[in-house]
């Protein structure tokens, strides 16, 4: 009996935690019926969040929507990545216990709006600053953090995220496969990428 009442348990525990089910809404509450965002998943501010469809959040992330966020279509956010639009942590080394109880503008806080361009990639571990703007098609490495602007397209890594290569040199290696995406490919990115001879 023991038994059988912990496999309900751990059932119970992954339906309710750890599920994706497709269907969010968006802002005025206009469906959202093909992202899925994880409930392991923290959104501070959700009044901030300007999120559009067929997008992915996954396991236990922090979205700090507080200043603005906005994620467009198709972007993919993994597991234990931290999006954030404030910090505070100057401002409290300046005033220590006084920050509680600061009245005015608070010296060294930070507060800006993030965004996330369409079909971009968010990689496990990763964190984004506040102020950033990441590119459409972007990838972003596994436990990188990213501060400033990103340019559309760009493969970013590291500890500051620094540009390694550009996402379209596989994705014209890929399409040259599959000749019958180049439309899927062309309505978001705009035009079609070109092979660089000698790579592939």
């Amino acid at each position: 009996m023991r038994a059988l009442l912990n496999r309900w348990r751990r059932r119970l525990w992954r339906q309710l935690f750890y599920r994706m089910v497709f269907g969010e809404q968006g802002r005025a509450g206009l469906p959202l019926p093909h992202t899925r965002i994880a409930p392991s998943t923290c959104i501070e501010g959700e009044a901030g969040l300007d999120l559009a469809d067929h997008v992915f959040i996954g396991q236990f992330n922090f979205l700090n929507a507080t200043a603005g966020l906005r994620i467009a279509e198709g972007v993919q956010i993994t597991n234990f990545v931290s999006i954030v639009t404030h910090s505070s942590h100057r401002s409290i080394r300046l005033l220590g216990r006084a920050y509680a109880s600061h009245q005015g503008e608070v010296p060294g806080y930070v507060r800006a709006p993030v965004e996330i361009g369409a079909y971009s990639f968010i990689g496990p571990h990763s964190v984004v600053e506040a102020g950033s703007r990441i590119g459409k098609g972007v990838v972003v490495c596994a436990h990188s953090r990213v501060r400033g602007e990103v340019p559309d397209f760009a493969i970013v890594a590291g500890s500051p995220a620094a540009i390694i290569g550009d996402v379209r040199t596989g994705d014209a290696h890929l399409l040259a496969r599959h000749p019958e995406l180049a439309d899927h490919y062309t309505a978001w990115a705009g035009d079609l990428p070109h092979a660089e001879p000698g790579h592939g």
